[in-house]
């Protein structure tokens, strides 16, 4: 049985065991804490969060269900790495949506706008004090692909570009972490992205996008 649901101060449902559990291992596993391969245990997760091993049984079960995790009974749980397969899967996915939200909104006479909702996300990832954490820089890379995707205005795409969050957010980071060296590469790639789009000009676009989508694939699978 799920952990209590309990109301604060305001009105608003407490957050359960069980969700604090779920978003604290999914939070590690998406970051690169819990690396692919590491194998956690329930006790490890309860003194963490501090709660006891059942919440933290059901927030494994359901990271196993989205095939983040792999369980083993009286072990713990797997991370599941991230898989050659996935990351070839996620980015074709990812280079035939944007490629058609760019022809969208260059269609419909948003380029500029969108170009220039971009450009202020990309600011954000230089950062005005050196450089930020993988994760945060990981999800400013989500939100400044995402601002292209969701202009485009095709619901549907947008909400299945939106179930690619976490492994987006998940092989960024790996990335990064693998190759420092790759952030550079990222805002430049990003200015570049921005240009094109401004510009009008979808066959520059598509070109450059599939050159920067090619680079995260080298970095999270080693070529």
């Amino acid at each position: 049985m799920s952990a209590r649901t309990e109301s604060r101060p305001d009105g608003q449902p407490r957050e359960s065991a069980g969700d604090r559990a779920y978003a604290f291992v999914k939070d590690q596993i998406v970051s690169g804490v819990y690396a692919g391969g590491t194998l956690i245990s329930e006790g490890e997760v309860s003194s963490a969060v501090r709660i006891s091993r059942t919440p933290v049984r059901e927030a494994f079960l359901r990271l196993a269900a989205e095939g983040l995790l792999r369980l083993y009974p009286k072990r713990g749980a797997l991370v599941v790495p991230v898989s050659s397969a996935e990351v070839h899967d996620v980015l074709d996915a990812r280079l035939l949506i944007e490629r058609h939200a760019v022809d969208t909104v260059i269609r419909a006479g948003r380029h500029r706008e969108v170009g220039a909702a971009m450009r202020a996300i990309l600011e954000q990832q230089r950062g005005p004090t050196g450089p930020m954490d993988a994760e945060r820089f990981t999800e400013l890379d989500r939100q400044f692909h995402s601002t292209l995707v969701e202009a485009a205005g095709n619901v549907l795409l947008a909400g299945f570009y939106m179930t690619l969050r976490d492994r987006q957010l998940r092989m960024g980071t790996a990335a990064l972490l693998r190759e420092p060296d790759r952030r550079t590469a990222i805002l430049a790639e990003h200015a570049a992205l921005a240009d094109l789009i401004e510009a009008g000009d979808a066959d520059g676009v598509a070109g450059a996008l599939a050159e920067h989508l090619a680079g995260t694939r080298a970095a999270v699978t080693n070529g």
